[in-house]
């Protein structure tokens, strides 16, 4: 962690609603853009309602997402939409990652799918990639997008009680065999799909001096 007074600050960008509710997003983007000075993440306010990814792309799910909240709060608003591509299944299932299994599906439920898609698939074919696509929007219609991604594999079976969503079964290639749900935030933040996606917007505003 960079001393409080050796961070970099954002001018003019101060207070950023973040778009999703989910409670282990919220955490990883805390802990991912903890070093940038002068944002204040402000959690979604508990009247706003979830957004329809109606979107055919994570770029425009993600700017979709912010773009409400800016709507609905007036303040710059971040979100992200993240997908798993399977090359055994020809990139399935993509942007329709959160909702494999049906709408009202759980987390469970889609990595049940995954598993089930993926019998009789051996180790080499089960190669996968989780992408990212972060999006800060403004009042004022000025956007960032930026994204980030990780290769690895389908496990056969869960393992680890930590993470969300398919980091059960995601064993990312840049680490040590372990699934994402059997490290600790930090362990994940160093190589995960999300954190290359926020970091590389946390550069590019420090890069670009964006304000409000």
């Amino acid at each position: 962690m960079i001393p409080e007074q050796d961070r970099p600050t954002v001018a003019g960008v101060t207070r950023v609603v973040l778009a999703t509710a989910n409670a282990h997003k919220v955490e990883e983007i805390r802990a991912i853009l903890a070093d940038v000075a002068g944002v204040e993440l402000i959690a979604r306010p508990v009247e706003v309602p979830d957004v329809d990814e109606t979107g055919d792309t994570l770029e425009a799910n993600a700017v979709l997402k912010a773009r409400a909240l800016v709507d609905a709060t007036g303040s710059p608003a971040l979100a992200d939409d993240t997908g798993l591509e399977v090359d055994a299944l020809g990139g399935a299932p993509g942007v329709r990652s959160a909702r494999y299994a049906g709408p009202d599906c759980s987390s469970a439920d889609n990595v049940r799918r995954l598993l089930a898609e993926l019998a009789g698939v051996d180790g080499p074919g089960r190669t996968a990639r989780f992408t990212t696509v972060a999006a800060l929007v403004w009042p004022d219609g000025r956007q960032l997008v930026t994204s980030g991604h990780v290769d690895g594999r389908i496990i056969e079976a869960p393992r680890g009680s930590g993470g969300f969503g398919y980091d059960p079964v995601f064993a990312p290639t840049a680490g040590d065999g372990r699934t994402f749900a059997e490290m600790s935030t930090s362990e994940k933040n160093t190589i995960s799909h999300r954190a290359a996606a926020f970091g590389a917007l946390a550069r590019s505003l420090l890069a670009a001096s964006y304000g409000d």
